[in-house]
């Protein structure tokens, strides 16, 4: 507020320099009209307010200002004052001018050295202006005296002032550029109606602000006004002032913190003690038990030397101690010892997980050759699934059988190369890649190490993770893998990386050749019986408190449970769905509502609620034109109703139900199959040109896609060609030729046990997936006849029956 009226500033175009106040003479704040000549010379000025009272000294650049100062100062010395509203109006009239200005005497004249004119003003008195008599040689106008209205509550309008007189004097203490001595020149202002005009002067407010102030004729309402802007700026210097202890304080704190520090390492130093070199010596130590090459032991001898030489104050020091730290964690060359008892190895997995017999004997097969060779690179296994089939534990349990440490990574929604290759130690909270990280944790160079979700691993402007994976898993390569914190090569080459995905689709091609492919097909209803009584039951009657004599579940109840309240490949959904069975049974016993609980298929309903899924999905088809494939779904198999109508029309062909452009195509195809030989069918070739044919696929909201429905079109197309119904429980599945040829497909395993599943009696198939068919247990597909076919005749031939 006061921050400058002490000094002066020259500043050019009329403008003020800075005010001062008059304490020598008394200011007249009433001069009467009487006391004014008719007319006065009117001086405009720039960015600035003069008030009644207050000197400040300006330098006239103008012609028309400097001409009515020379004007004035000859005669009475009096001038009519007034503000532009703009300042970039060179050449002012009424207009431009606020009506309300102050009359201000001439106290000097002078011409300085560098032939400017500049001159000292006080106000006097404010005034109104009626008119502009006159524009030449100079602005010459009418003016008449205003007069302030006294206060209507003088009590109230003192404690105003002496709120003003407080508020100032704490603004002078706050303010560091205000010199003490304003306090007793604020004090010597005896005139409460030139204390508010001085005060209104100094305050930092705009050039229309300081107008309103001047133009206040109730001494009231301009003291509350002048009070506000006093308080704002007075909230303003408090919180700069806290702001400037604040950080001071801290600068202090810094200051102290480093003096005591250097204080007790000079303590530290003549006593032989310093925790800094206490840790360095630790690491030598440590240093000298790791098995490192050369090349690793050189390069902590270099950095551990560095680290000496470098203030424990800076910022490097930290980061090299943690390099340091890390290469001294790494397990290098420390291995755990291998499980060779492969009896014992065997019993593990088979205790631990039913089925996946492909994944088991992959695994034995390499602590074979391990056993008699004595070393050997590990295998880079992808188990690729449905969700929930056991892929992840399934890594658990081969670290424990192996007795080596498990790592789990999850590769799900990564996107930063970085993850995988660590940042260069130069950065600023930089650190190694997960891949290390990992092996530091672990304190093993042999754990078994799952890359989960390795199929959705995302890419973006940050890398390319499924590139820097391309390292890791090849075993050419990641026995020198390079991570970009620790700068050294690592061996990887004994560890046994085991990728789990959900679709090959995803993964880049480069990446897939560098892995040993395993398919893991769902499980059958028999396997998740078993799955069920010898793993799911007794966790969730652990977890729920229970024990086998109180709560007894026999296999028709898990199967009504597995077919009515499940439809998935693995067996996540059933172990909820058994959960829910033990909060049921633990409920009874805890209410003591019984003493044991069996719980019987009948049960279920009250328990876990109406069926979801309704088993015999399939029911005896007697109209031309159905035929039932088979699909597979990323939760198991699946039956697929396939629709065919005709109707008069022109030969157009509609294809509805959310297919692909794989299964449109197998559509066109089997058609001009039909079309081919309709002849040899009996079809009349003028029914393909007269009628329409439309071709649908229920469950319209789930996109269908593959080739795989190729024959079931054609025997749905041809079936309602010649008005013949496919034989009822018959579901096919294979891809078709324009040759004629039927063609091999995949998913076998999950879409025969979909058709045990939804009662279908027959399956035609390619005859080159007979082989896909022998690998399923025998028990698992009791009941079913299989059909092998290699031309698309034959499967006409064996879906096809008169109506009689």
């Amino acid at each position: 507020m006061f921050e400058n009226f002490i000094y002066f500033d020259k500043v050019n175009d009329d403008r003020e320099l800075l005010p001062m106040m008059s304490l020598e003479e008394e200011v007249n704040e009433e001069m009467s009209d009487g006391e004014l000549p008719e007319l006065l010379p009117v001086l405009a000025l720039k960015n600035t307010v003069l008030f009644p009272g207050i000197i400040i000294p300006i330098t006239i650049g103008r012609d028309k200002s400097i001409k009515a100062i020379q004007h004035a100062y000859a005669n009475e010395k009096l001038l009519a004052v007034l503000s532009q509203k703009n300042m970039n109006v060179e050449n002012p009239d009424q207009e431009d001018l606020y009506e309300t200005g102050t009359v201000a005497k001439i106290l000097k004249l002078f011409k300085m050295p560098d032939g400017t004119t500049t001159t000292i003003l006080q106000g006097k008195a404010r005034f109104a202006l009626e008119t502009i008599t006159s524009d030449e040689p100079y602005m010459e106008g009418k003016v008449t005296t205003l007069q302030y209205i006294p206060a209507a509550d003088e009590l109230k309008f003192t404690a105003l002032i002496s709120s003003i007189r407080d508020i100032a004097g704490q603004i002078i203490k706050l303010s560091p550029n205000i010199p003490s001595e304003a306090s007793v020149m604020l004090n010597n202002i005896k005139s409460d109606v030139f204390l508010l005009d001085f005060i209104a002067s100094n305050l930092a407010l705009q050039i229309e602000e300081k107008q309103y102030l001047l133009e206040l004729s109730n001494l009231s309402e301009k003291a509350n006004k002048i009070l506000h802007h006093m308080k704002g700026e007075m909230q303003i210097l408090m919180l700069k002032d806290e702001i400037e202890t604040k950080v001071r304080g801290d600068i202090e704190k810094q200051q102290r913190d480093y003096f005591l520090n250097q204080q007790l390492k000079t303590i530290q130093q003549e006593l032989g003690q310093s925790p800094h070199q206490d840790e360095l010596r630790e690491f030598e130590e440590r240093a000298d038990k790791k098995k490192w090459s050369k090349e690793v032991r050189t390069a902590f001898d270099k950095e551990l030397n560095k680290v000496k030489r470098i203030n424990p104050q800076m910022a490097e020091y930290s980061v090299v101690l943690n390099y340091l730290e890390l290469m001294l964690d790494l397990p290098w060359n420390e291995f755990t010892r291998d499980n060779f008892n492969l009896k014992k190895v065997k019993e593990v997995l088979d205790k631990d997980h039913y089925g996946l017999e492909e994944v088991k004997e992959r695994i034995m097969e390499h602590l074979a050759v391990l056993k008699l060779k004595g070393d050997m690179k590990a295998p880079i296994l992808c188990l690729v699934g449905p969700p929930g089939v056991g892929k992840t534990s399934l890594g658990r349990s081969v670290a424990n059988a192996l007795k080596r440490k498990f790592v789990r990574m999850s590769l799900g929604g990564l996107h930063d190369e970085s993850e995988i290759r660590g940042h260069r130690k130069t950065y600023i909270g930089a650190m190694p890649g997960r891949i290390i990280q990992s092996l530091r944790k672990a304190k093993s160079s042999n754990p078994v190490f799952i890359l989960d979700e390795i199929d959705k691993v995302g890419k973006d402007f940050r890398g390319d993770p499924s590139s820097a994976l391309l390292e890791v898993l090849d075993p050419e390569q990641n026995s020198t893998f390079h991570d970009n914190y620790l700068e050294l090569e690592y061996d990887l080459s004994k560890v046994m990386f085991i990728a789990t995905a959900n679709s090959l689709a995803s993964i880049q091609p480069a990446l897939l050749d560098r892995m040993e492919i395993i398919q893991i097909s769902g499980y059958s209803t028999e396997e998740k019986i078993e799955i069920a009584k010898r793993h799911l039951i007794p966790i969730q009657r652990k977890e729920h408190g229970l024990t086998a004599k109180l709560v007894t579940l026999r296999e028709p109840t898990l199967k009504a449970i597995i077919q009515k309240y499940t439809r998935e490949s693995g067996v996540r959904s059933l172990n909820r769905r058994l959960a829910g069975v033990m909060r049921h049974a633990a409920k009874q016993i805890a209410l003591e509502e019984a003493e044991k609980v069996t719980v019987l298929a009948k049960d279920l309903h009250e328990i876990l609620g109406p069926a979801r899924f309704d088993k015999d999905l399939y029911s005896e088809i007697r109209v031309p034109g159905v035929a039932v494939g088979l699909a597979w779904t990323s939760v198991g198999g699946d039956i697929l109703f396939i629709e065919a109508s005709l109707s008069p029309g022109s030969g157009k062909v509609t294809l509805t139900g959310n297919l692909g452009d794989v299964m449109k195509e197998s559509a066109t195809t089997a058609l001009s199959f039909i079309k081919a030989h309709g002849e040899a069918l009996g079809i009349d070739p003028k029914k393909f040109s007269d009628t329409d044919i439309h071709v649908h696929v229920p469950e319209g909201a789930i996109p269908k896609d593959g080739p795989s429905a190729g024959i079931t079109m054609l025997a749905a197309l041809t079936s309602i060609f010649t008005d013949q119904v496919v034989k009822p429980f018959l579901a096919m599945s294979g891809e078709i030729t324009l040759r004629g040829k039927v063609l091999p497909v995949g998913g076998i395993k999950e879409k025969v046990l979909a058709a045990k599943r939804a009662g279908m009696k027959q399956i035609i198939l390619c005859a080159e997936n007979e082989r896909h068919v022998q690998e399923i247990k025998k028990e698992y597909i009791e009941g079913l006849d299989f059909i092998y076919v290699k031309r698309m005749e034959e499967v006409l031939k064996h879906a096809l029956r008169s109506e009689s």
